[in-house]
């Protein structure tokens, strides 16, 4: 995707299929209420009527698909991120990959760490409209259990850290302990989330020249 006419048609397009504005959101890498609007553009074109303002702030939408179509990439990704993980110099058993794109990378790192691994699904993925804090994200119970073990946590993006947090507080509700967060993407550059140290490959910096 170039421009933000092929996010907004890949926005509907994924709405039309049924996916949520969390899922949305996860799907292109971008903030919920940034979801929201690019879906809303389509539906008041599609109604002929004024779409709603755009989003407070800026939002970077990040397109990592060259590395997840390719299994060999992937891979590759997924060993140097491990590698960052080796800085948490803790041992750990358990790696927690959040729903979706975090499962495959967590897949690579668990394999390369020689640790067990579990899969997370967080409430954004059936949020549509309201209070995200109303509903509840779930592990699987076709991966390892959580409970009385220290965890890598893993994800593509950091959008605003909210899947994060939410997924910190969701492991210690479990009776484990979170080690350390590995992502591919960091657009907040934080270093900690609730304590637990945030390792990523990339940091995106917005510069605002007219700040001071």
């Amino acid at each position: 995707m170039k421009n933000v006419d092929d996010l907004i048609a890949s926005a509907q397009e994924l709405a039309d299929g049924g996916l949520s504005r969390g899922e949305i959101a996860d799907e292109l890498n971008v903030s919920r209420e940034t979801a929201r609007w690019l879906v809303g553009q389509q539906e008041a074109a599609d109604a002929a009527s004024t779409a709603d303002a755009a989003p407070a702030g800026a939002d970077i939408h990040v397109d990592w698909s060259a590395i997840g179509r390719d299994s060999y990439r992937l891979a590759q990704i997924g060993a140097v991120m491990a590698d960052l993980l080796r800085k948490a110099d803790v041992p750990v058993d358990l790696t927690v990959g959040v729903e979706k794109a975090g499962v495959p990378l967590a897949t690579v790192i668990a394999e390369t760490m020689d640790t067990d691994l579990a899969a997370y699904t967080p409430a954004k993925h059936q949020w549509e409209e309201g209070d995200i804090a109303e509903l509840g994200g779930s592990f699987s119970r076709n991966f390892a259990t959580i409970r009385g073990r220290d965890c890598y946590i893993v994800d593509d993006t950091i959008t605003s850290g909210t899947t994060i947090e939410e997924t910190v507080g969701a492991i210690r509700e479990e009776g484990g302990e979170p080690v350390a967060c590995v992502v591919i993407v960091d657009k907040q550059g934080v270093e900690s989330i609730d304590g637990v140290p945030v390792h990523s490959l990339i940091d995106v910096v917005r510069v605002d020249r007219t700040h001071r």
